[in-house]
């Protein structure tokens, strides 16, 4: 099947209003000249753009110019008119520090006739000097503006908001290309890099030395033994589906609390085992059986997450636990309550000694990366965040309504999402962890850190509200 085509937007507008900016702007290039001089671009020309992870082709087109059709102007003109035909959307550009003109106004009567969707766009609308044209533009008829400065970069993302209700749909089927033709498929994720870490003698090479089969790290019942983090190359057999997976191993020094770190040697393992974590994507945080969880436990595991990595649980040394259900359920319970940040991680009970729960562990690890790596469709994540909303409406202090427009997933591993809107500053911490929570339960990420960044645009229009 063949791959679908990107939207594609046009930028529209009279000469001089800052459309070539716009264009260097949202393909992230200087592929057009721009100079104060009017009618410097006389040809279409075509870009690869990128707003908040909506991907769409972007064409510059010539200034709109009142001219008659045989002169070099009226051409121009002529070619502007043709980029309308087989465009999903258009961004018609005024000045808004110059204000509306009887060609913006000409131009706009002209775009109501055509049914290509519209954003109008109030450029230079940067201070006070921009607000009065860009609050002018409504009279043209073609809604609300999306106020702001292609040369300063300010309001960008605005532009997501305006353009994904037109183009979003065709964006998505673009780029989901693995579902469409298998050389479009995206590249596999490589070896599983697995840590392991814990406080000394909680048998982090004994479990190592059994998932390999064989001494190949040194043991013993000193604490502290393993002195540098070793990598381990290693291929782990599903025994569900008989497939060989490729895992890095990553066996670290054991971490103590600072006040027992007294040898320079063990400080710098300690050291070391941190930048570990560094390059881990699944970290397992291994537990003594004989001494359950202790607050060292916890601020490794925190230390773990702050770093952005996946992480599980392990209880080693279940072949001689006492009690077994009631340290289980007592692990469990001060892993939620203490790492309040991610609920729900994936504790696994394990004997390195006789190999109990070691492939339902490794197994967990990879699952965990899958989620860590995940990538949410667009339209889904904006599904989501509608429903919300909808559930949850943000809160009004001071009466004066916290405005949520869109949001986007910035990257994964670990997941992050930036959500926009205005006065966001005014957010509760509650409602932040309202979100996070919801994406979580509601998105796949349950057991994975996940980042979501509030961002307000500059406010354009003084900080008054409309």
């Amino acid at each position: 099947m063949e791959k679908p085509e990107k939207p594609q937007v046009i930028i529209i507008g009279r000469p001089n209003v800052g459309k070539s900016t716009l264009f260097n702007r949202l393909v992230g290039k200087r592929l057009a000249l721009v100079d104060d001089q009017p009618g410097v671009t006389r040809d279409r020309r075509m870009g690869d753009a990128e707003i908040a992870g909506l991907r769409f082709t972007i064409v510059d087109t010539a200034g709109w110019e009142d001219e008659d059709e045989l002169s070099l102007p009226g051409r121009m003109r002529k070619q502007t008119e043709a980029s309308l035909e087989g465009a999903d959307a258009a961004l018609f550009v005024i000045d808004a520090r110059a204000g509306l003109t009887p060609l913006d106004t000409e131009i706009a009567r002209y775009l109501r006739e055509h049914d290509v969707p519209i954003v109008l766009v109030a450029n230079k609308a940067e201070g006070a000097a921009g607000e009065a044209g860009a609050l002018e533009s409504y009279s043209l008829g073609l809604g609300e503006p999306v106020a702001l400065s292609a040369e300063h970069g300010e309001g960008i993302a605005d532009l997501f908001g305006g353009l994904w209700p037109i183009i979003g749909a065709k964006a998505e089927a673009a780029d989901e290309p693995q579902e469409l033709e298998e050389d479009y498929e995206e590249a596999p994720l490589g070896p599983l890099k697995l840590a392991i870490v814990g406080r000394p003698n909680a048998g982090k090479s004994t479990l190592i030395n059994r998932l390999l089969g064989e001494d190949r790290l040194l043991t013993g019942p000193e604490a502290g033994i393993t002195r540098d983090s070793i990598a381990i190359d290693w291929g782990w057999t599903d025994p569900k589906t008989g497939d060989v997976r490729q895992v890095r191993l990553i066996d670290t020094a054991g971490m103590r609390k600072k006040r027992n770190v007294t040898e320079k040697l063990e400080k710098l393992s300690v050291a070391d085992a941190r930048r570990a974590v560094d390059f881990a994507e699944v970290v397992i945080l291994l537990l003594d059986a004989t001494q359950g969880l202790e607050h060292q436990d916890l601020k490794i595991a925190s230390a773990v997450l702050e770093e952005g990595r996946a992480l599980m649980v392990a209880i080693n040394k279940w072949d001689v636990a006492e009690d077994a259900s009631h340290l289980f359920n007592g692990v469990r319970h001060a892993l939620d309550d203490g790492l309040a940040q991610v609920r729900g991680l994936p504790l696994l009970a394990v004997s390195a000694k006789t190999g109990k729960g070691l492939d339902a562990m490794i197994g967990a690890a990879f699952d965990l990366r899958d989620s860590w790596s995940k990538r949410v469709p667009t339209a889904a994540l904006n599904r989501w965040f509608d429903d919300a909303l909808s559930a949850n409406p943000p809160p009004a202090p001071g009466g004066k309504r916290i405005k949520l427009r869109y949001i986007t997933q910035a990257g994964t591993r670990p997941p992050r999402f930036v959500v926009f809107g205005t006065r966001l500053d005014a957010l509760p911490k509650s409602y932040e962890r309202y979100l996070v929570n919801s994406i979580r339960d509601n998105l796949g990420f349950e057991a994975v850190p996940v980042r979501v960044n509030l961002r307000s645009p500059k406010n354009p229009y003084g900080g008054k509200d409309r």
